[in-house]
């Protein structure tokens, strides 16, 4: 086996984020295939990680991407401003056609939205702190404005999940931008925070701290404003309590500021906690087997659709979508752990991951 081992350099918490934000995923995601029957009241915590989970998830790429400019941020070297737009835009175009190979067999993939949301953040890379803080809220609140005049339902078949006309070009653009399961405007704001957060000093503890305790209240009364809207609009309206949830709630479909701030105080909170725990706790093996984990997040969102759902999927097909919402998550954790284990092995002899390797190879 070729070694690629070399010493790093990484803030361990953003790799702890990174992992739990993608168990998140797969305990959403495979609740969503796989079905939620005979649900109890976990139902109601399971159905919080929502949209939630790969918020943080986008949102951590815009870290990532702060980080790997950081030297060249500080350069007036054109040469080198060049090559770093290459290689992001790169990588961009990779994931979208990654993301696009298995949309027939995974609709609610999120590659090739992130590929997309990275194009964003290229405009973004020699920006002010303030525009880019501005640009997000600005991604945030255009997207009322676009429901007054674009029907968000145009296309879907919110009764199976399906979008109608996704293979047509008019369709493939209204879902890519305004009406998939993760629309450009407005959910490339979360890569926008990531990259303004990835600008700052993630060392200095003080800033963390104060990240956290800002990120935290900021979730609290964002979670309390949206039960008193739905509560005391509900009972003027009784009629319209479905239209109502949607605006007020924070459901990730339709993405309105409500969820989108909700989710940015949620990525804020795990990412900020995360590296004051691990900061604390580096030798601490259970820090280190998530931090390994995070490290090959993209081979194991792949593989969590094409094996993990698959494997579930050739054993008894008719059942998916019927499953009770205790197998769905038993299962995720199931996998969750499966993936923690084949990290460690894995970077025991590796630097990176498989996927991840093929990924920068091509792309470098």
């Amino acid at each position: 086996m070729t070694s690629f081992k070399k010493p790093s350099t990484r803030i361990i918490g953003l790799d702890v984020a990174r992992a739990l934000a993608l168990f998140g995923m797969i305990v959403v995601n495979f609740k969503m295939v796989f079905g939620a029957k005979d649900s109890s009241g976990i139902i109601t915590v399971i159905n919080i990680l929502d949209g939630k989970a790969a918020a943080t998830f986008v949102f951590l790429a815009g870290v990532g991407m702060a980080l790997i400019t950081k030297k060249v941020n500080k350069s007036k070297d054109l040469k080198e401003w060049r090559n770093i737009k290459k290689k992001i835009l790169k990588r961009a175009i990779l994931l979208f056609l990654i993301g696009v190979s298995y949309l027939n067999i995974w609709p609610a993939d999120i590659l090739h939205f992130y590929g997309m949301y990275m194009i964003v953040v290229i405009v973004l890379l020699k920006r002010t702190e303030q525009f880019i803080l501005l640009f997000g809220f600005g991604l945030i609140f255009i997207y009322p404005f676009l429901m007054m005049i674009w029907d968000y339902e145009m296309g879907w078949d919110f009764n199976s999940l399906t979008y109608n006309d996704f293979w047509t070009i008019r369709g493939f653009i209204r879902n890519l931008i305004y009406n998939g399961f993760h629309p450009v405007i407005p959910w490339s704001a979360f890569m926008v925070f990531g990259y303004w957060l990835g600008k700052q000093d993630l060392q200095n503890l003080k800033f963390v701290k104060k990240l956290l305790l800002l990120s935290v209240l900021a979730f609290v009364v964002i979670q309390i404003t949206s039960t008193f809207l739905i509560n005391l609009l509900s009972n003027i309206s009784p009629q319209t309590s479905k239209e109502i949830n949607e605006l007020f709630g924070t459901s990730p479909m339709p993405p309105l500021p409500i969820y989108m701030l909700n989710g940015i105080a949620i990525a804020f909170t795990i990412i900020s906690a995360s590296i004051l725990i691990t900061g604390a706790n580096t030798n601490n093996r259970i820090a280190i087997a998530l931090a390994k984990t995070g490290r090959l997040a993209l081979t194991f969102y792949v593989a969590h659709v094409i094996l993990g759902m698959g494997i579930v999927e050739s054993i008894n097909p008719d059942r998916i979508g019927k499953y009770p919402l205790l197998f769905s998550v038993g299962y995720a954790l199931v996998f969750s752990f499966s993936c923690v284990l084949f990290a460690w092995v894995w970077l025991k002899y590796n630097r990176i991951g498989p996927l991840e390797w093929i990924f920068r190879r091509i792309t470098r």
